[in-house]
């Protein structure tokens, strides 16, 4: 079995675009896995070609871009030149966002997302199939077509063409989509070692079987939630930081299967009817100790690392922690977790 990989989120603070080329090299250097970008205040391509000039190693993931509020060509072209541009080290890590945001933030379709996901990458793959021959275009799907391509417009070929596609999702009918067409999946930060084995692996596995793959073909991306610290109130901090993102989460019907899958439904109707009503203080209260210990690894700090491998070894590939990286601090830390997370 692989070891898994540890991976390390970019802030959105601190300058962003400015901060990309110190943070990258930094985790390059510390021997993390890979940088992710995901995409809320801002673009989750443009650090990614700052940090591809910056390192050799460090593989370049989103988790993620939005895929609906951009034509398949205009993903395919990004990604084609940032897979040039870092000699291969791309994973291109697909959201589909929710309606809401689709409709009247980008001012883009939206109807039946899990078909619509299946067409875009089937697009996104006849398009760098016509980069990579520098023949024809010819793709007609449900929702897109792409039928001209020109000698004019085609990048041409690069030495590293397969680009692995993951997408995000929650509830299972993304998931067998992964099993299906997808390289990987990226779960959500809220979830549980128990949900993602009698939810998420077997979703993959039965999208996997109706397409003729091995579910294994599938790798699996996890956020951790983490608490640790130097002392009891840091820990305690970050324990009740960690209970109020769950029950942020876990207010949301979307979310709701996480906790069904514990026998916790109950609990995540109570937490929707009190966001409904602003009573956001009274939420954490609802998030028991024993809920939180499924959903947040603790541990000291030199011995997170372990609680991570003992956790999710076997279950899935990469992790990332839930928490901020700031070069030269906490270096330490992050070295050891490294070590110990990819033993």
């Amino acid at each position: 079995m692989a070891p898994m990989k540890l991976d390390v989120n970019l802030g959105v603070e601190g300058g962003y675009l400015k901060s990309v080329e110190g943070v990258a090299k930094a985790a390059d250097d510390l021997g993390f896995s890979g940088l992710i970008t995901s995409e809320t205040k801002h673009d989750a391509y443009l650090p990614l070609a700052i940090a591809a000039n910056a390192t050799e190693r460090l593989e370049l993931l989103t988790s993620v871009a939005i895929a609906f509020s951009r034509s398949p060509m205009e993903t395919a072209q990004t990604a084609w030149d940032l897979q040039s541009l870092s000699d291969g080290r791309l994973i291109l890590g697909l959201g589909t966002q929710v309606k809401a945001h689709v409709t009247r933030r980008f001012s883009m379709p939206w109807d039946k997302p899990v078909a619509r996901m299946r067409d875009y990458i089937g697009a996104l793959r006849a398009i760098w199939e016509s980069f990579q021959s520098e023949g024809p275009l010819n793709y007609e799907g449900e929702f897109y077509r792409h039928t001209l391509m020109t000698p004019f417009f085609n990048p041409g070929p690069i030495e590293r063409p397969e680009i692995p596609v993951y997408i995000a999702g929650v509830n299972e009918s993304l998931a067998r989509l992964a099993g299906e067409v997808c390289d990987g999946f990226h779960v959500h930060p809220f979830h549980s070692p128990k949900y993602i084995r009698e939810v998420v692996r077997p979703a993959i596995s039965s999208g996997a079987e109706k397409a003729g793959r091995e579910s294994e073909e599938v790798k699996l991306a996890v956020p951790v939630f983490a608490i640790t610290g130097a002392d009891g109130r840091q820990v305690e901090k970050q324990r009740e930081a960690m209970r109020q993102q769950a029950a942020f989460y876990a207010s949301t019907p979307t979310y709701r299967t996480v906790l069904e899958v514990h026998g916790w439904g109950e609990v995540g109707e109570r937490l929707s009817t009190l966001a409904r009503e602003k009573r956001w203080s009274e939420m954490p209260a609802l998030i028991t100790d024993e809920m939180l210990a499924e959903f947040a690894v603790e541990g000291e700090p030199d011995e997170i690392g372990d609680r991570i491998r003992e956790r999710y070894s076997g279950l899935v590939e990469r992790v990332a922690l839930y928490m901020p990286f700031v070069p030269g601090e906490r270096d330490r830390f992050w070295r050891n977790l490294i070590e110990s997370v990819t033993a």
